[in-house]
């Protein structure tokens, strides 16, 4: 979809980060730069502007665009970060976060279904040079022999009910003093029998002795009982 730039409504680059909105039939739309022109991943609608292209990033699919729709303040995913991700699943937002860092970024992608994974091999990670595959379980970080550095950020997308145990235990070997760990608390996977409000305070808790708290997003409309929580390394 080629965009006449004078007909077109502005494309704004949001200060200080590498994500882009459009204003399309006068709803306006979170995109991120595509860093494998002409390459979908989840069927998302493409945009060229001025001779670059640009991948619609689906709040509805990714909880980091929900995050970014519903006001997320602290962004740390930037050119050259590197990034340990748990629960990449197919690929969605993992493939955003791939186009913020670009070419001089690294992200390690860590997924245990061997059937998910097949399509994240397939479908984003062999195209996308700046991001590792790691088929393992979360659960044992100190099985990732592929990452060969601390990363700045570590993003957690897992259905676990221990799942804050495992990105506290990822956190402590991999993320730098002072980097950020975002999150998904996914309320129906740790107990389904409690209020959801109930277990998002409970599990924020226990981060309070290695983190500081920055952020608690509620998701909604685009999830169901989930939130995201944005806390900074402090030891």
């Amino acid at each position: 979809m080629e965009i006449d730039s004078k007909t077109e409504s502005e494309i704004t680059l949001k200060e200080d980060n590498n994500y882009f909105w459009f204003t399309l039939d006068g709803e306006k739309k979170l995109f991120t730069e595509n860093f494998t022109p002409k390459k979908q991943v989840y069927k998302e609608k493409l945009v060229i502007k001025n001779g670059i292209e640009y991948r619609n990033w689906e709040p509805f699919r990714s909880k980091l665009a929900a995050c970014i729709m519903n006001g997320l303040q602290e962004f740390p995913f930037h050119d050259k970060s590197s990034v340990l991700y748990l629960g990449v699943s197919t690929g969605t937002t993992i493939s955003h976060i791939s186009d913020i860092v670009g070419s001089k970024g690294m992200i390690f992608g860590v997924e245990h279904s061997s059937r998910v994974a097949r399509d994240f091999l397939d479908r984003v990670a062999v195209f996308r040079k700046n991001i590792v595959p790691i088929i393992q379980d979360a659960k044992r970080p100190d099985q990732y022999f592929s990452v060969f550095t601390k990363v700045d950020v570590v993003y957690v997308d897992i259905a676990q009910p221990e799942q804050t145990k495992i990105a506290i235990d990822n956190c402590k070997m991999y993320l730098k003093k002072g980097g950020f760990l975002f999150l998904v608390i996914k309320t129906r996977s740790i107990d389904v029998t409690k209020d959801p409000n109930q277990i998002i305070n409970q599990e924020m808790k226990k981060l309070e002795n290695d983190f500081k708290i920055y952020e608690k997003i509620d998701l909604r409309p685009f999830d169901k009982d989930h939130a995201m929580v944005v806390a900074k390394s402090i030891n």
